[in-house]
């Protein structure tokens, strides 16, 4: 299938959008979990590997991630911020927690896969899909390598972290995930959309990292504790977010190779494996020092990414301010020692071809 052409960009848009809606029906009919990011997920997934020749929805997909900043932003009440002091000494294991998966992480993938040790460290770090590829790309890491052992993480993670959650803490996967648009008060679903508008584009023109969710928290955020803002986005703006998060994971395979699932999603594989050791281990920690409930404490650790944690910790009922803090605190460190470690290690690479 792979030598068919399919004409233009918009038409196979429009088939990437109808598998996507496809798998989503059909999850939904056949009543598995999560039917808005699974379904879509799995259909593309399956059709990327069999090479029909998918292709994202661009803006539209980052757009759907401001519904997830916003929801974030008005879980921050003035509760949570009073309990933030509570959370400083969980969120100041974050620190550890890195660098502990840095010195297993980038051994392993400079040492077992042989990549470059600027790929390797992109590949090891816990941050958000798109960041660690973008970076990674702008660092001179392998792009192809970096996408594949990502969207293999997230994939794996968001896999399996329901079966976690339900087996193994016996929560449920049906919590409300918000009220029906016609139950919110018009005048804020309107702050909400300007709150994700302007808190995204805004976010872009001052180079705020990760634009698309953050803008919107942190402006939603504002709107909460002014008390102006008092529900999270409608229900079906959060099960459209899932729709395009699902698809964004699938697509990630359009084009892979038998030698790249060998290595790269092999590599992934082997690594989620790694990362689920750490990340228990952890959660124990905080839940051993009374830190966090374990439900909390798993989602909080858990090395999925900030997307698709969230919208898990809405629909396990979650503590959302919690939750997030980490996973922030996470990406925000991952973010600012990324480049400086990515320096480091292209110095690495240079003379190790040098010696070469």
């Amino acid at each position: 299938m792979g030598h068919m052409t399919i004409g233009s960009k918009s038409t196979r848009r429009l088939l990437t959008l109808a598998l996507a809606a496809f798998g989503a029906a059909a999850f939904w009919a056949l009543s598995f979990p999560l039917p808005f990011l699974f379904g879509p997920m799995f259909a593309c997934l399956v059709a990327a590997l069999l090479g029909a020749p998918l292709v994202g929805v661009g803006q539209v997909s980052v757009g759907m991630r401001t519904i997830l900043g916003v929801a974030v932003g008005a879980s921050f009440t003035p509760e949570v911020v009073e309990r933030l002091p509570q959370m400083a000494a969980s969120v100041a294991i974050i620190p550890l927690y890195i660098v502990v998966i840095g010195l297993i992480g980038v051994p392993f993938f400079r040492k077992v896969y042989k990549f470059d040790w600027v790929t390797s460290w992109y590949a090891a770090m816990p941050g958000g899909l798109q960041d660690m590829v973008i970076f990674g790309q702008e660092a001179g890491g392998d792009v192809r390598a970096l996408s594949l052992i990502h969207a293999t993480r997230v994939l794996i993670i968001v896999t399996v972290a329901p079966v976690i959650l339900t087996q193994g803490f016996g929560v449920t996967l049906d919590n409300p995930i918000g009220a029906p648009a016609a139950e919110l008060p018009v005048h804020e679903l309107i702050l909400m959309v300007a709150a994700a508008l302007i808190g995204w584009k805004g976010g872009e023109r001052i180079g705020l990292f990760g634009a698309s969710i953050l803008g919107p928290m942190l402006l939603t955020g504002v709107l909460s504790l002014a008390d102006l803002i008092h529900f999270r986005p409608p229900a079906e703006a959060i099960l459209a977010a899932q729709f395009f998060i699902g698809l964004g994971i699938g697509i990630g395979y359009v084009g892979v190779t038998l030698y790249e699932l060998r290595r790269d999603v092999v590599a992934g594989i082997f690594f989620v494996l790694l990362l689920a050791v750490l990340a228990a281990i952890f959660t124990e920690v905080v839940v051993l020092l009374g830190l966090a409930r374990p439900v909390e404490g798993f989602l909080a650790f858990a090395p999925g990414g900030q997307a698709e944690m969230t919208v898990l910790a809405i629909i396990v009922g979650a503590d959302l301010g919690y939750v997030i803090v980490h996973h922030l605190t996470r990406v925000i460190l991952v973010i600012l020692g990324a480049p400086v470690a990515a320096r480091v290690f292209r110095v690495k690479d240079r003379n190790e071809e040098t010696d070469g």
